[in-house]
């Protein structure tokens, strides 16, 4: 066996039963950004989530999303769609160092939240039911005023990435993105993933009511990404220091 998988097998089972040993558990999410059409990708997330009996939260482009993907997810029963923007489109200044955003300080607010509602009600005609109402900044990125404006259009979630945050009502973030976006997109590896676990279920010690999310993209994945994926899922969703709650009702707490 790899020596970086064996210590991420034996990492992360120790800390569950930490938890265990407590009477205690980890509260787990998992977010999958950039859904738009079926793909053989999308199946087999979803044949991982189905075999787990987890929730899977599919953020999604409203502007280029199709009813094939609603017909898709029709009968899925762990497929739930977020929003992920309106679509996905950079607006801020590479040349000046900018991160890019779609919903930065670049953008006309009034204009902006105008898509934005355009998208919500693209995604409530397609998705219905398993649509909740929740905004996934395209990079993760969105300026305050946005924000603040997104529950007056009703979309009082939002999920964005972060090492550390303090939590607040309808915010629910992600935590430990398995790609290494720069350079060549892969997997981070194991001893990456390990160490960066390590980190988040330390501070679920002192902070057990905050989700730790998995933050995923089945478009840009390769084998090692799927490797990660059905590894940490068939450990953390069966062990008694685990808890993967329903992806409406982290959103509506």
């Amino acid at each position: 066996m790899d020596e970086g998988l064996a210590r991420f097998r034996s990492d992360l089972t120790a800390h569950l039963d930490w938890f265990a040993e407590r009477g205690r558990k980890v509260r787990f999410w998992w977010r999958d950004d950039d859904a738009i059409e079926p793909t053989e990708d999308l199946d087999r997330l979803l044949s991982i989530a189905n075999e787990h009996d987890v929730d899977v939260a599919l953020a999604v482009i409203p502007k280029d999303a199709t009813q094939a993907l609603a017909d898709r997810l029709a009968d899925e029963p762990h497929a739930i769609v977020l929003q992920h923007g309106w679509q996905h489109k950079n607006f801020q200044r590479k040349d000046l160092g900018e991160g890019a955003a779609e919903l930065g300080t670049r953008r006309d607010p009034d204009q902006l939240m105008g898509e934005l509602a355009e998208g919500k009600a693209k995604l409530e005609a397609l998705f219905d039911g398993r649509f909740v109402h929740a905004m996934v900044p395209p990079w993760n990125r969105i300026a305050p005023e946005i924000s603040q404006r997104l529950p007056k259009i009703g979309l009082p979630g939002l999920s964005t990435f972060t090492w550390m945050n303090f939590p607040r009502t309808h915010q629910v973030q992600t935590h430990l993105d398995i790609i290494r976006w720069k350079k060549d997109r892969r997997f981070i590896g194991w001893n990456s993933a390990a160490i960066r676990l390590d980190l988040q279920l330390c501070r679920r010690r002192t902070n057990p009511r905050e989700p730790l999310g998995i933050l995923s993209h089945h478009l840009a994945h390769e084998e090692g990404c799927y490797a990660f994926l059905e590894e940490f899922i068939s450990i953390a969703a069966h062990h008694d220091g685990a808890e993967w709650p329903p992806v409406k009702d982290l959103f509506t707490e």
